[in-house]
């Protein structure tokens, strides 16, 4: 080999381990520069929420923003699913004072336990209210309450409610039933029956948007009728008999707005004594012999 030739191959050779060298270097550099990008992604979208790293699956925790725990229970999937309690915070008047580093002192109180599912309530279930009383217990469905209990601060029942049969049942103080019937998104609609303070029968038949609505009946405080006919809007409106104490018929006609419209009226013994129709301002009054003592036009009466 000439020495021209010599030279050359050695300058190939250098030529080729510097090019070689900046290669290797230059990989490593992209490496390092991918992997710093990748950790920086990483972080963005995981403090934007937008980086869901796993999912909370088992017993977990959480807590609010001034890391008080305000939840403790089973997760499925990153969602409520399962055994759960919620909690919430009073804080104790008592131990606060106007100085300028003083703190509240927070007492934690459960105001909720009971199941979840995918994130919402969903099962068996008991509600706290404030002081940590029971004011519910029953079943959720989909979040909503489908049947159970409702007390008042004082431990007693005052409705009982089963949306899944669309039913419901209201309560006294005194634990005396008040309400029992149908109910559609929260109010009376259907059939349905009211009691007294003392447990008699007020009213049963149909209502609409909780107000009395078609064919019922009203009794007294003894549990005696004392109207019977079509209601409209929870007012007397339509054919309709109203009944003395002893069960006979003092009247029977047609109302307007709880008013007597048109019909005619009986005495305690059946006797009809006057006659009235308030469309035209007419009426007719009878002696006890069922003899006409008066014809003629009424104002107002």
């Amino acid at each position: 080999m000439s020495k021209e030739a010599k030279l050359f191959f050695v300058f190939k050779t250098i030529y080729f381990l510097i090019t070689e060298r900046k290669k290797l270097n230059l990989i490593v550099y992209n490496k390092n520069l991918q992997n710093l990008f990748n950790i920086n992604l990483i972080n963005y979208k995981f403090m934007s929420r937008k980086y869901k790293i796993g999912e909370k699956n088992g017993i977990g925790k959480e807590y609010n923003y001034k890391n008080q725990l305000i939840y403790e229970g089973e997760y499925k999937d990153g969602k409520r699913n399962g055994k759960g309690k919620e909690y919430d915070y009073d804080y104790d008047e008592e131990d606060f004072d106007s100085s300028e580093n003083s703190e509240f002192t927070y007492s934690k109180k459960t105001t909720f336990e009971g199941e979840f599912l995918n994130g919402k309530k969903n099962g068996k279930a008991k509600v706290y209210n404030d002081d940590g009383n029971l004011i519910f217990e029953g079943e959720y469905f989909n979040g909503n309450i489908l049947f159970g209990k409702k007390y008042n601060d004082d431990g007693n029942i005052i409705t009982e409610v089963n949306y899944k049969k669309g039913t419901c049942k209201d309560y006294y103080s005194n634990g005396e039933l008040k309400f029992e019937g149908d109910y559609i998104n929260g109010e009376r609609n259907g059939k349905g029956k009211e009691y007294n303070y003392k447990g008699k029968l007020k009213f049963e038949g149909e209502y609409l948007n909780n107000k009395r609505n078609g064919q019922g009946k009203e009794y007294d405080d003894d549990g005696d009728i004392i109207f019977e006919g079509e209601y409209l809007n929870g007012e007397r409106n339509g054919q309709g008999k109203e009944y003395n104490y002893k069960g006979n018929i003092i009247f029977e006609g047609k109302y307007l707005n709880d008013k007597k419209l048109l019909g005619k009226g009986y005495d305690n013994e059946g006797n009809i004594i006057y006659e009235q129709n308030n469309i035209i301002g007419k009426g007719k009054e009878y002696n006890d012999k069922g003899k006409i003592i008066f014809e003629g036009a009424y104002l107002n009466n």
